[in-house]
């Protein structure tokens, strides 16, 4: 099947079903509120079913040239000691949320992606008179959600840093505080990813405006390898959000529209397979679009093979968000750090074994 399919939204997963649609003959619009791709942004952790998916999309490149291999990584308690040692299992890989937009807009014809042009919640009856299909890739408060399911937003009980230290590392490590964590992994650079979250009630929104200063403080005295990099930090990279998930939502399609990405099952990113599951998501409806008969039957596929895995991702990643929040004493959250690199264990084991990529 062939036909028009307009997007709302031009991030990974919008820029992902643009891409796998087009090289089967679709025709494509992808409504986008920025002016043009992001030149910084954090690094995303591909899991080995998005890593399939990739490779599906045609990225190959993007792969063997700005992708970092994942080889080990490393639990840890404030003062150093490794609770849990992590080995992925299959092709892990972190790529740079920049370098995978560009590759993913490469290459896809003039005017497929409309800059600066987002979709409004009253321009949507008209998208779906000119087009066969309308997909909500717009993220947390997607336009496009309540033409398929209502659902708001949960408050948030973390807040979440991140950005890049100057330097490199050679292995992804987590340290476990009281109400924190503190991660760092590759970038394909040289230099050091970071990210940081903690319980909302540790820091203000007024500490939140100075985030160097504010990691300094919720991070001092924890063991020199989180220290160090808090000091390593370029301060402007740093970015501060709360960290919103979503309840499960009742269907991911509904008539000609559909959902992908955070629209759908936007995550706690504790388990890093936000952008994973976006790719996937658009991966897959892809394909139905392409193979199935007509737009009613392909949605219905879609929404049968993607909404059963990526709600058990949500509610994985919600669990081990609320864990590594915790802010019980040392041998209830040393234990649970150690239950969480199993989950992680187990999370990267799923995500070999997947069958939404084919």
């Amino acid at each position: 099947m062939r036909g028009l399919a307009v997007v709302a939204g031009g991030g990974v997963a919008g820029l992902a079903l643009a891409r796998g649609l087009v090289a089967g003959g679709w025709d494509v619009e992808v409504h986008e509120r920025a002016a043009g791709p992001p030149a910084t942004g954090s690094t995303l952790g591909m899991w080995p079913h998005a890593v399939a998916a990739l490779h599906r999309l045609g990225l190959d490149d993007l792969l063997s040239a700005r992708a970092v291999l994942a080889a080990r990584g490393e639990l840890l308690r404030t003062d150093g000691r490794v609770l849990a040692s992590l080995a992925p299992r299959g092709d892990v890989r972190f790529v740079d949320r920049p370098d995978l937009l560009a590759a993913l807009a490469d290459g896809l014809p003039a005017g497929v992606v409309r800059w600066s042009s987002p979709l409004a919640a009253d321009a949507l009856d008209d998208a779906l008179e000119r087009a066969d299909v309308l997909v909500g890739a717009d993220g947390l408060r997607s336009v496009v959600r309540p033409r398929v399911a209502h659902a708001r937003p949960r408050p948030p009980h973390q807040v979440a840093v991140r950005g890049a230290a100057r330097g490199g590392v050679d292995r992804l490590a987590e340290t476990w505080g009281r109400g924190r964590i503190f991660g760092t992994t590759a970038r394909a650079d040289g230099d050091t990813n970071v990210y940081a979250a903690f319980a909302a009630a540790l820091a203000s929104p007024a500490e939140r405006e100075d985030p160097l200063g504010l990691l300094r403080r919720l991070y001092a005295g924890w063991h020199e390898g989180v220290t160090a990099t808090v000091e390593r930090l370029r301060p402007e990279t740093l970015d501060v959000r709360e960290l919103h998930d979503l309840p499960p939502l009742p269907a991911y399609a509904r008539g000609r529209a559909a959902l992908v990405g955070d629209a759908a099952h936007a995550m706690a990113p504790n388990l890093g397979r936000g952008a994973c599951e976006a790719l996937v998501d658009a991966v897959a409806l892809a394909d139905r679009l392409l193979a199935a008969p007509d737009v009613a039957s392909a949605l219905a596929a879609y929404d049968a093979e993607r909404r059963g895995p990526t709600r058990r991702v949500v509610r994985a990643s919600r669990a081990l968000s609320r864990i590594s929040g915790s802010t019980r004493g040392a041998p209830a959250r040393d234990a649970a750090a150690a239950l969480a690199g199993r989950v992680a264990r187990a999370a990267t084991a799923g995500a070999r074994g997947h069958r939404d990529v084919r």
